[in-house]
């Protein structure tokens, strides 16, 4: 796509990953339309009065707050090259403490939320005839644990929609890319972006460790650099032939060939088993 001026149109792009993709892309002299929950978070964190800066405050599960914000973007930019859906949030609780009101919420921004603003800015792309897409999952939307099944869930139904969303835009010129970060040192964990389940259970003692250690332990010591992960997706969109999915970070390699492994282990310790099903 090479190093022509472009529309970007960022979820979430007030803090993390997304806000140092923002930053980079200024300076690269793109135009970018940043969305948030808070219009006035947006324009304190990312502090400009550039022209090519519009911020925008949506609520990414509801389309006519997307649908209005992908119109103001495109009135005042006249396209929309690059999606990012960014936007996004986790949460630390094991399947039976989990609610389904807090099932609802984080699929409704995880996943609905990204399909919103996908089929909102689809048409448009389609008629330039070129754009790409790309969907922030996780090397957790590849791998599930114990306390993350939720959070993992919403993942591995981006990865899923992704992978088919990027075979029936092809013909279209539209690339998508799903980036696959390990742990990413930014505030994720320290930023309200983590929720926890209102009823815990004391009989789950390994999960309540493993919301201590994400609160505790872990803040500080992510071993992604931010800055280097908005880089390599920047440098990934010039490309003529991005890749479907881009790994992020030497745990992020090491969670996914541990999945590999365990998958190609299953597999050929139940083959007998698999191949005498068939007529």
């Amino acid at each position: 796509m090479g190093t022509q001026k472009q529309t970007w149109f960022i979820t979430g792009g007030s803090q993390g990953i997304g806000l140092e993709l923002v930053k980079q892309l200024l300076a690269d002299g793109h135009n970018v339309a940043v969305t948030g929950r808070n219009l006035q978070t947006v324009k304190s964190a990312i502090d400009t009065t550039s022209s090519q800066f519009l911020p925008l405050q949506v609520d990414v599960a509801d389309e006519a707050s997307v649908g209005k914000a992908v119109a103001q973007t495109i009135a005042q930019f006249k396209s929309i090259d690059v999606l990012v859906n960014n936007a996004g949030y986790g949460l630390i609780g094991g399947i039976e403490e989990t609610s389904a009101d807090e099932v609802q919420a984080i699929f409704d921004i995880n996943v609905f939320g990204l399909l919103n603003v996908t089929r909102a800015i689809l048409p448009h792309m389609r008629a330039a005839g070129s754009g790409h897409i790309f969907n922030l999952s996780s090397v957790f939307g590849l791998i599930s644990g114990a306390a993350w099944g939720l959070y993992c869930s919403t993942k591995f139904a981006v990865e899923g929609l992704s992978e088919a969303l990027a075979q029936e835009v092809q013909s279209f010129g539209i690339h998508v890319t799903i980036i696959e970060p390990g742990y990413v040192r930014t505030n994720f964990l320290k930023s309200g972006a983590i929720v926890h389940p209102k009823n815990p259970i004391t009989a789950y003692t390994a999960i309540e460790e493993e919301r201590r250690k994400h609160m505790e332990d872990i803040p500080g010591n992510q071993p992604g650099d931010p800055a280097k992960i908005a880089g390599v997706i920047l440098a990934t969109s010039r490309l003529s032939e991005p890749p479907l999915r881009l790994l992020l970070g030497a745990d992020a390699l090491q969670y996914a060939n541990y999945k590999i492994d365990m998958l190609q282990t299953g597999i050929a310790a139940n083959k007998e088993i698999t191949l005498s099903t068939d007529f």
